[in-house]
């Protein structure tokens, strides 16, 4: 790494670390941790009133699990539902100025469900096949709105930990309504702003047609791209309007955008566990879910960019210079976007794949095999590093209750989580949560290697074809979104089974977390003692870390060592 590359990686932490604290305790206050009157209110709350007031919600009444359940599903169902009509009738609506013909079936429902779920995986060329009004009412809104479904949610699992004898963990539609309306619109505004002003397209174009020197018409694309930047990064969901995504000079045109673009994907996410801390009134208990979370981000992106930055071995013996010199930035440039770098690559790879963030500046499937397995790996922890806005910090919770019940079994002490007692019916949710994408990504990607058809979209048999399929299934299941190029996704098998794999890696996660939530927030907290197992630790950080990496790697060792391993060796 050069010295820029350090820099931007310093800064990036600083800003990281300086905002968790800021952002989290707006969080709380937002979502009333403290009973207080929450900042802003004389702007947000005529807006919340309105929005009760014509979709009949009693903001004053709160739900039990079932009924926030029954919320998080309808919203999700209806959304859904709107998404794949607008894509199928988009050819007949305004502000379609190239002229895109309807989306097909198949490709429809895989849209839908992708941006529903906050995965945001896409089987098509943006530019060539979404409207302008597609864009902006379809995909930009579900931005936004999936996000706010997964800060929601982890706030209600929050709720259930730290409520005593508690009935209810909120209301899932004025939890919906503050999380868009007080954190997400206002901050992806100012992004949107900032993004303008650096070079990041907005207006209502369609291509403008230019001619090269060499004599040949180029198609420049235009349309309303820095506002669907800024949430698409803000929100952890990651799907661009432009194919190359973050890699193309529209989307991401400097290196200061570079960085602020994964400071905006890392900073809700680290300062959810500052706002958990409030919550829990031990703010020690959030920053040891935040160290946990930020030593597996930055080892992630230390490990990445030294495989990218090292370079293919291969050339090496063949007497390619792959160091840094005045005229090259070094390591392996393949895929790569000459103004990051293979540095700026590892990093912003980790960023993006740690959190449920599809967005790239460079190609996954030209990195090393390394390299590429770093992404993959973050995906299969469940993107808990810090992982997406909301999903992230519930995942790491989950992983912090069964490393309690681990230490427990340790000193045959009944397992504690901020004074609740974790038994029997918290377990077994807890089990469903962690084997249920597991067995949606081993199944699926099993049954493609078996089929026919679906054996006929990898453009790379052996190792990297199968990596390439796991990362597929991997990347749906734990509502990514980003992909190794080399797989042909847009065909019925895939955009079919994917569209099931990101409906089954949300809400057959949510439904059983929001049921532990309703069972924890029932019940009466516990005196802490002498054998009781201190949570808010570095020990525990330490705990958490190790329990999340041997829980993923057991389950998904034998498909790395297939596929990224066996390839690394054979370099």
């Amino acid at each position: 790494m050069t010295a820029a590359n350090w820099l931007q990686l310093g800064v990036l932490i600083v800003l990281v670390v300086a905002a968790t604290p800021v952002l989290g305790r707006y969080l709380a206050k937002a979502f009333g941790s403290d009973g207080e009157k929450a900042p802003g209110d004389r702007v947000f709350l005529p807006v919340e009133r309105l929005v009760y007031r014509a979709s009949g919600v009693d903001p004053a009444r709160e739900q039990r699990w079932q009924t926030y359940a029954f919320g998080v599903l309808g919203f999700s169902l209806f959304s859904v539902l709107f998404l794949y009509l607008l894509q199928r009738v988009q050819d007949w609506l305004p502000l379609n100025p190239t002229g895109v013909a309807n989306v097909p079936e198949a490709l429809s429902f895989n849209t839908a469900t992708s941006f529903v779920t906050n995965t945001n995986w896409q089987n098509y060329a943006p530019e060539n096949t979404a409207s302008h009004l597609l864009q902006m009412s379809g995909l930009a809104v579900q931005n936004f709105a999936s996000a706010a479904v997964g800060l929601a949610v982890a706030i209600a699992l929050i709720r259930g930990l730290t409520r005593r004898r508690s009935a209810t963990v909120g209301n899932f539609w004025v939890d919906l309504t503050r999380g868009t309306t007080r954190v997400l619109i206002p901050i992806a505004f100012v992004f949107a702003l900032v993004f303008v002003s650096q070079g990041v397209i907005q207006n209502f174009q369609g291509f403008t047609h230019a001619s090269t020197l060499e004599g040949a018409v180029q198609a420049i694309a235009g349309g309303p791209f820095a506002s669907q930047e800024a949430i698409k990064l803000l929100g952890t969901n990651g799907g661009g309007p432009l194919n190359a995504n973050a890699a193309h000079p529209f989307e991401n045109p400097n290196g200061l955008v570079n960085l602020l673009q994964m400071f905006a994907i890392l900073v809700i996410p680290f300062a959810l566990t500052y706002t958990f801390g409030r919550f829990a009134k031990n703010q020690k208990q959030g920053w040891a879910v935040f160290a946990a979370m930020f030593g597996l981000w930055l080892a992630s992106a230390l490990i990445a960019t030294a495989f990218e930055t090292g370079g293919n071995p291969q050339l090496d013996r063949a007497g390619v210079t792959q160091q840094v010199t005045a005229t090259q930035s070094g390591g392996n440039m393949e895929g790569k976007e000459v103004r990051f770098g293979a540095a700026g690559c590892g990093v912003y790879a980790a960023t993006t794949t740690g959190t449920s963030t599809g967005s790239v500046n460079c190609f996954h499937d030209s990195m090393t095999p390394g390299g590429g397995a770093v992404p993959l790996v973050n995906i299969m922890l469940g993107e808990v590093s810090p992982g997406g806005v909301g999903a992230g910090l519930y995942g790491m919770l989950v992983f912090a209750i069964l490393s309690v019940f681990i230490a427990g079994l340790m000193v045959g002490r009944t397992p504690e989580y901020l004074g609740k007692k974790i038994q029997a019916p918290e377990m077994k949710l807890i089990v469903l949560y962690i084997l249920a994408v597991p067995v949606v990504v081993l199944g699926l990607a099993g049954a493609s290697v078996l089929t026919d058809t679906a054996r006929s979209s990898i453009l790379n048999p052996g190792p990297h074809g199968l990596t390439e399929i796991a990362y597929a299934f991997t990347s749906a299941s734990n509502n990514n979104g980003s992909a190794f190029a080399g797989l042909t996704g847009n065909t019925d098998w895939f955009n079919t089974t994917l569209g099931l794999a990101m409906l089954a890696g949300r809400f057959l996660l949510m439904v059983p977390l929001l049921a532990l939530a309703g069972s924890l927030a029932r019940k009466q907290t516990v005196p802490a003692s002498v054998g009781t197992f201190p949570t808010d630790t570095p020990l525990f950080a330490g705990l958490l870390t190790g329990v999340v990496v041997i829980v993923v790697g057991l389950t998904y060792f034998p498909v790395l060592a297939l596929g990224p391993v066996v390839e690394q060796l054979g370099l």
